[in-house]
């Protein structure tokens, strides 16, 4: 038999809160298709969702048109104030470079309109089950993993470029396993099926760095944990994120962070206790045995 809480639950609708970021003010017409099924509400002008009246929404749907540098940028902004809520991204005009950047900036959904009938209700779905989740009593319960809704439309996802970012994809995924290790660029590039020189624009076009400061920073994340929670000198910490010279771990650390392993480590430990010159209580002191 089902509680009353998750009976209500099931008769709850998700509530969508709506940017209008389209040039021709069209978001109403795109809400009207959802409205049978969410509780959708229009966001005011140039608002915020941490600043809108009223219940928290379940989703922020931000709908473009053309989508432009401010309108992205808010999006990021958005995604800053609210971190808690998920972002649905309607797009008229788009790309496999915009699929990628969404999906790198966060959003749950991404999807290019006109929306098809089978595509819509695929979302409803997912959407369902997301906020089904999020409606829990229990926050601290194991979640499953949610489907998302679709992939990405036929026009962006058989695309070469778009089967290159997926092949680059495949090699961060590799870097993140195996940074601590010798990983060659050149043979990298040639498990993409990439030139180097491909492999390394691409490489910094999606993560927004270039392929050696990437690795560099994965070690530097893992020597700065080792530097805080382990006891291991300083030079193995460097050997067990990666640094094979000792010289070039300090001169790298510094660069990056301004102080030295050894400095950083100090600077982390907490100082320790100062001991009192109070007497200690008779009771304190210790038994002596007679001789």
């Amino acid at each position: 038999m089902k509680s009353n809480s998750a009976t209500t639950n099931n008769q709850r609708k998700p509530v969508l809160l709506w940017l209008d970021l389209s040039h021709d003010r069209s978001t109403e017409e795109l809400m009207a298709q959802f409205r049978l099924a969410c509780d959708c509400r229009l966001a005011k002008e140039s608002g915020l969702p941490a600043r809108d009246a009223g219940q928290q929404p379940d989703m922020i749907c931000m709908h473009f048109d053309r989508p432009d540098a401010l309108g992205l940028n808010l999006l990021l902004e958005v995604k800053r104030t609210a971190p808690s809520i998920p972002i649905t991204m309607f797009t008229v005009q788009h790309s496999e470079e915009l699929a990628v950047w969404a999906m790198r900036s966060g959003v749950w959904e991404y999807l290019a309109l006109p929306l098809a009938t089978r595509e819509k209700s695929r979302y409803l779905q997912s959407l369902q089950q997301l906020c089904q989740l999020r409606w829990q009593e229990d926050a601290h319960s194991k979640k499953p993993q949610v489907e998302r809704c679709g992939n990405l439309p036929d026009s962006i996802r058989l695309t070469k470029e778009h089967q290159k970012h997926h092949a680059l994809q495949k090699a961060v995924a590799y870097i993140d396993q195996h940074y601590r290790e010798g990983i060659d660029q050149k043979d990298l590039a040639q498990r993409c099926g990439m030139t180097p020189f491909r492999f390394s624009r691409l490489f910094k076009e999606l993560l927004g760095v270039g392929f050696m400061d990437y690795v560099l920073r994965k070690r530097m994340d893992l020597a700065r944990e080792l530097l805080n929670n382990s006891q291991m000198p300083v030079t193995s910490n460097g050997y067990e994120a990666g640094f094979k010279d000792p010289s070039y771990f300090a001169r790298a650390f510094k660069q990056c962070l301004g102080c030295t392993p050894s400095e950083y480590r100090d600077a982390s430990r907490p100082p320790l206790p100062q001991l009192t010159s109070a007497p200690l209580e008779n009771d304190a002191l210790p038994l002596l045995a007679h001789p």
